[in-house]
């Protein structure tokens, strides 16, 4: 088990750092928080791939 808490802990802080560049790029920063959750680095590499959204006008 305590072996194990590395990679939880390098998990969190990714899906953290994913929220955080998600919602730089107008995007929804809870949604990839738990993407990120499943996915890891993969959602990590999709988002710094995928475009900034336009803000809204209205």
């Amino acid at each position: 088990m305590a072996a194990s808490a590395p990679w939880f802990a390098g998990w969190g802080t990714l899906a953290l750092v994913n929220a955080g560049l998600a919602q730089g790029k107008n995007r929804s920063g809870l949604a990839w928080f738990l993407l990120s959750l499943l996915l890891g680095p993969v959602a990590t590499l999709a988002l710094v791939l995928l475009p900034k959204l336009r803000a809204k006008m209205f």
